[in-house]
């Protein structure tokens, strides 16, 4: 019996490997999915952002191509359920010291605004299949091209963050720390005299959450610092690193006139809301957006909306993703990628930034650490070989 017990808990145990890998498999195509939707709408938003562009109009579009990508893929139901998929994070265009979350409504003051040439565009969206998310973000120079690349300021604060962004995929690694990007991020930035925005966060991604409790900060107070927990990348992991740099002195941002038109339902937080109209969009909410980020302008009137987030807002059921400004004349880039630390090594779940090149933006400098320097040109995976070579040389030392 014992002999018969043992060949069975074996037999289970081999048939639960292939099953999680399975699983893994799955949940990586539609990572994938996601992300390939994600850099198609990018590649539409990149061309049409040139100089005139509206930047309510060019939201709209991203938001349109998004639902349109994701309502052609995964349409067969999954034991008869339907694969839930769409907006992971709406279309947001800010535009030069705007930090992010910039996607105005109608009737929001800066609706009108339009693009010009030599601006410093941020544009971030993200897509998901069945909870699966991937947002991207990346960063161009309206008019630059490589005969006639940015210069000055504006090529410092992108080389800067593109930099840190290859820097943090680098540190991303099981084992690794969240202080390593931090740190990491902080020194690859001081090579053109810029600085990380000042507490922005970088979160690990889980099925219907892009939120989740582990979690990365740039350029923390010490006050922030001390509240923040240290945590360890593991295998089986999936994060959005999200690098944004200032070509301020010290990175700070706050909140200036623009309106907060992005929100996210809060998920541990419940409260019976008062107002019937409170009631009625919080429902509509759900219904439409779930646990993801969301734009005002998926709810139909614009006034009704803006009234019944607010009791929402004050209670904690929805969090404002607010727009904040470095101070005038400095200039905010940025670059957000996902990345799954895969039994095999990390592995890039979005794809490379579809508008910059290095030929784009010309700087008088360059990174200069040599340790920085040789990382960068590292692989994100060693590769087999590698792998057993070190193997060989730990068992020869032992």
């Amino acid at each position: 019996m014992a002999e018969t017990a043992q060949v069975n808990t074996a037999e289970a145990a081999s048939s639960a490997a292939p099953s999680a890998a399975a699983t893994l498999d799955a949940e990586m195509t539609k990572y994938k999915s996601a992300a390939d939707i994600v850099h198609n709408v990018l590649k539409q938003l990149v061309d049409a952002a040139v100089e005139g562009a509206n930047i309510h109009q060019l939201c709209i579009a991203g938001d349109e191509a998004l639902e349109k990508g994701t309502g052609a893929v995964f349409n067969n139901k999954v034991k008869g359920v339907k694969v839930t998929k769409g907006i992971a994070f709406p279309t947001c265009i800010s535009v030069n010291n705007a930090v992010s979350h910039f996607s105005p409504l109608p009737s929001d003051p800066l609706a009108d605004a339009t693009l010009k040439n030599g601006d410093v565009v941020k544009i971030q969206l993200g897509a998901h299949i069945d909870g699966y998310a991937a947002v991207q973000t990346e960063t161009l120079v309206v008019g630059a091209t490589a005969e006639n690349p940015a210069t000055g300021r504006q090529a410092d604060v992108v080389k800067a963050a593109w930099h840190a962004a290859e820097i943090a995929m680098r540190h991303v690694k099981v084992g690794n720390k969240n202080w390593a990007v931090t740190e990491a991020v902080a020194k690859t930035v001081a090579e053109w005299n810029c600085k990380p925005v000042e507490g922005m966060l970088s979160c690990q991604h889980t099925k219907n959450a892009i939120d989740g409790k582990k979690r990365i900060i740039l350029n923390p107070t010490t006050e922030q610092r001390s509240g923040h927990e240290t945590i360890t990348f593991a295998e089986g992991e999936v994060y959005g690193i999200d690098i944004l740099v200032s070509s301020g002195e010290d990175g700070k941002a706050r909140q200036e006139e623009s309106r907060t038109s992005v929100y996210q339902r809060v998920g541990d937080v419940t409260y019976q809301l008062k107002m019937k109209t409170s009631r009625a969009v919080f429902s509509d909410v759900q219904k439409k957006a779930g646990s993801f980020p969301f734009t005002l302008r998926v709810l139909e009137e614009e006034k009704r909306a803006r009234m019944g987030v607010q009791e929402a807002v004050v209670h904690g059921l929805l969090r404002p993703y607010d727009v904040v400004y470095t101070p005038p004349g400095t200039l905010v880039a940025a670059f957000m990628f996902t990345i799954a630390l895969l039994p095999a090594g990390p592995s890039l779940i979005t794809h490379p930034p579809v508008w910059y090149k290095p030929e784009k933006v010309k700087s008088d400098k360059e990174l200069q650490d040599e340790e920085l320097k040789e990382l960068v040109t590292k692989p994100l995976r060693e590769s087999k070989k590698k792998n057993k070579k070190k193997a060989g040389e730990a068992e020869a030392a032992n």
